[in-house]
């Protein structure tokens, strides 16, 4: 086999081009502190560095998730922490009132305070969480929630909940309904309530009302009317006699697994209705309990009125205490579904960052030895060549 001399000189350059291009490559290496400067480097690693990339972005941005979400529900804690002391603060002032010791003109004193409790609640409904988004409107975020029309209090949000992805498949919502917290709160025990008949004359007063049988009552209203001042009927809502009896005073009086206690003078025609917990907002709980404070006590029958009014607004305010815990309970409990939620997401990240360098990030050590090993190559490689190019016939002729 022959070799032209030409041949052999390009040969010889593209090798030692080739060296020098390995030469370049590892010196890159060395100055960025990379081992993949491309893909064809390692394809494999590549692929897997890409990967690894999309996961860290990914865990980014569930951590600014995470952080809105936690900005925005610590704005709902501090506004339920502020809703419970209002209301701590008006069942104060249903107490004080329902003392009979306080006059008329005692008891107006104590209801103005309580409508500007009232006022501050509304305000606090329609708080907002730093970006102009309402906190307790669903997804209905760009209007106030709350407004009274008339002599009624309105909810014009939802009952939507924003859910926020933090990690991977892991949802939370980032607020709660005004519908949730304000409006369907229910009224007397949870269960059943009692409320006297605005006709009536005699100064008959509720007292406790409770359960005594939970699988004989029929949920439904039903009218408690007094023939005399002792004697009794039980009717439900169809006008069909349910029960009758006499009643003393001071003591209970029971149907279909409810206890009522009734106390005071009663007369003849005077009418109790025991029915099934409605909902009721918490606005108008407190307006009909400012009403009842309000009330003009003259005689037995008012004074009755009035002292049944606060007792039954104790009652639903003490329901809505016990709502405004329970939701101030699940944010608390979002708020730590969140923090262990970013922790996770950190030792994720950690873990991924440390693979992306064992893929990504040079061994010195390794590509120093390289590049010395290339070096001493091409120099070889070079010698050769000039070597080479030095040899010719004419030199034994």
């Amino acid at each position: 086999m022959r070799t032209s001399t030409l041949g052999s000189y390009q040969s010889g350059l593209s090798l030692m081009q080739r060296m020098q291009s390995a030469i370049d490559h590892t010196q890159k290496q060395l100055s960025t502190g990379l081992a993949l400067l491309t893909p064809s480097d390692d394809p494999l690693g590549a692929t897997r560095a890409l990967e690894l990339r999309e996961s860290l972005a990914g865990l980014a941005q569930f951590d600014r998730n995470a952080t809105m979400a936690q900005n925005r529900l610590s704005h709902e804690e501090a506004a339920l922490a502020s809703v419970n002391d209002v209301l701590q603060r008006v069942r104060e002032l249903a107490l004080q009132a329902n003392n009979a010791t306080q006059s008329n003109e005692t008891r107006a004193q104590i209801a103005v305070e309580m409508r500007e409790r009232l006022e501050q609640l509304v305000q606090i409904a329609n708080q907002t969480d730093g970006n102009d988004r309402y906190l307790f409107a669903g997804s209905q975020q760009d209007a106030a929630p709350v407004a009274r029309v008339g002599g009624a209090y309105t909810y014009s949000g939802d009952q939507g909940q924003r859910l926020v992805e933090i990690g991977d498949g892991r949802l939370v919502a980032d607020g709660d309904s005004g519908d949730t917290v304000f409006f369907r709160v229910r009224t007397g025990n949870g269960t059943v309530r009692a409320l006297p008949d605005a006709a009536n004359t005699g100064g008959g007063v509720i007292g406790a009302v409770g359960m005594t049988n939970a699988s004989a009552w029929v949920p439904g209203q039903y009218t408690v009317e007094f023939l005399d001042d002792t004697n009794y009927e039980v009717r439900d809502g169809g006008g069909a006699l349910v029960a009758s009896g006499t009643h003393v005073d001071g003591e209970e009086l029971g149907f279909l697994g409810v206890r009522v206690g009734l106390s005071g003078a009663i007369a003849a025609g005077d009418r109790f209705v025991v029915e099934s917990s409605p909902n009721q907002d918490i606005f108008t709980t407190i307006d009909k309990l400012a009403s009842a404070i309000e009330l003009t006590v003259v005689d037995e029958a008012t004074g009755a009125a009035q002292t049944n009014g606060i007792n039954a607004g104790l009652l639903d305010i003490d329901q809505a205490i016990g709502r405004i815990l329970d939701v101030r309970t699940q944010v608390g409990s979002r708020l730590s579904a969140i923090e262990s939620q970013v922790d996770n997401n950190s030792n994720q990240s950690l873990i991924a960052t440390e693979l992306l360098a064992d893929i990504e990030e040079l061994d010195y050590a390794e590509a120093l030895s390289r590049l010395s090993q290339q070096i001493t190559t091409l120099e070889a490689a070079q010698q050769s060549f000039v070597a080479a190019r030095q040899l010719s016939l004419f030199n034994y002729l």
